[in-house]
């Protein structure tokens, strides 16, 4: 059975299990052991409950071994037949266990979701400066195979031509140091980067200056009101004079912090893998992994993360 205690003998086992270092697991597992007293009674005082406190299944699971089992399936997105198997739990307890867990461990960490509306009340400079480094901001969508849907009409707005596969698409928005500070709901994979941008665009100071790659043609012209950046696009029959590819070249090597930043997402299977749960779930799911990303981002560069709680 594997527990905390044995995993903390091999740190890169851990690391490899969950995506996080023994200090950073550590962190996150001290934010939540507080929150969860609170969370559990609230849990367990909801109207539609028949049982009163103190009735009803416990967990057979520690707190801190049931969040090693949520992260490991977040991480490998293993079945929970194996979990089944590595906990010595039910696949029912399996699943109880994550369905439980999932809302604390949302509530803990730094989502998207409250580091872009903590940067709609930025005040000062050095607010400005601590969630926009060197004032710039990194646009990119990523996209994740879905399974083929047996809605004809879904078959069709589903389908992408770019990956040639049925996908869903979401947006992200990230600052110099990687940080996800946006988030969008997850669209049809058909649906175009700028027409997703047109549709659910975040709020950006208007100092800051926004970079997109060339799926963005238009933003410059229909929002003008924003600092953009996107690479020159070739003209038919032409080609790029000298200055405009060292443009497109000094874009690139400054954009390749979102590509980083959606490769740290990816590395956590349920992002990366072909997402088999229901789609309903899927922004629930983002938002955890982009909030795990934001976690080790924030402590590595020295960020509270304890004030994104609630």
């Amino acid at each position: 059975m594997l527990t905390y205690k044995k995993l903390l003998k091999k740190p890169k086992q851990l690391k490899t299990f969950t995506g996080l270092s023994v200090e950073e697991f550590d962190k996150l597992y001290e934010i939540i052991e507080k929150q969860y007293p609170e969370y559990e009674e609230k849990r367990l005082s909801r109207k539609d409950r028949i049982n009163i406190i103190g009735q009803g299944r416990g967990f057979k699971l520690p707190l801190k071994d049931r969040l090693i089992l949520l992260l490991m399936y977040y991480r490998l997105y293993t079945s929970y037949t194996l979990l089944e198997y590595i906990f010595n739990l039910d696949q029912s307890n399996v699943f109880r266990d994550i369905r439980h867990l999932e809302p604390l461990v949302k509530r803990c960490i730094p989502l998207p979701e409250k580091v872009h509306k903590r940067t709609k009340r930025i005040s000062t400079i050095k607010e400005l400066l601590e969630y926009y480094p060197e004032m710039k901001a990194f646009l990119d969508a990523t996209e994740q195979e879905i399974p083929r849907p047996k809605n004809k009409k879904r078959r069709k707005t589903h389908y992408s031509g770019k990956k040639k596969k049925h996908t869903v698409k979401t947006q992200l928005l990230t600052n110099k140091k990687g940080l996800i500070i946006h988030k969008t709901k997850h669209v049809a994979g058909r649906v175009h980067d700028y027409e997703l941008w047109k549709r659910t665009h975040p709020s950006i100071p208007p100092d800051v200056e926004l970079e997109g790659d060339s799926g963005y043609q238009g933003i410059q012209k229909d929002f003008s009101e924003l600092k953009t950046r996107i690479p020159v696009k070739k003209p038919n029959g032409k080609k790029l004079t000298k200055k405009q590819k060292k443009h497109n070249k000094q874009l690139s090597k400054e954009r390749v912090v979102v590509e980083h930043a959606i490769g740290k997402v990816k590395k956590f299977g349920i992002i990366g893998q072909e997402f088999r749960n229901r789609q309903n779930s899927y922004d629930t799911k983002m938002s955890v992994v982009t909030g795990i990303v934001n976690f080790r981002t924030m402590l590595k560069e020295g960020m509270d993360v304890s004030s994104f709680v609630g």
